[in-house]
């Protein structure tokens, strides 16, 4: 019963424009300021660690297909049952309002002609 509650709390409904956050896991030797959960990798070379992306609903590809603009325009899809994706509360897009792409970058993606 856990579990079923747990799936119904990431179904969301997404739409052009909300903004979300995705947080991505990475590695490398040297993480960066944003890193949280960072681990040392067994030989001790590098570190695994996940950092928060900032971005922007650009289109719906799919009925599970999200389709995401970054701060500089690039866009990713996703699944929208990803647990690892979900929209932004009202306080984190105040408070991280500046790492959120602007508007334009997805009016510029529409109007160049990428597909939506």
């Amino acid at each position: 019963m856990i579990v079923v509650e747990a799936v119904a709390l990431q179904n969301h409904v997404f739409q052009p424009g909300d903004l979300v956050i995705y947080t991505l896991s990475k590695q490398s030797a040297h993480p960066g300021p944003r890193a949280r959960s960072v681990h040392p990798a067994e030989l001790g070379d590098d570190y695994s660690y996940v950092v928060d992306k900032f971005w922007m609903v650009a289109g719906i590809d799919a009925p599970d297909q999200v389709r995401l603009v970054t701060r500089k325009g690039k866009l990713r899809t996703v699944s929208a049952s990803d647990p690892l994706l979900r929209k932004a509360n009202w306080w984190q897009r105040f408070r991280y309002r500046t790492r959120f792409p602007d508007p334009e970058v997805l009016q510029h993606n529409e109007s160049v002609g990428v597909p939506g």
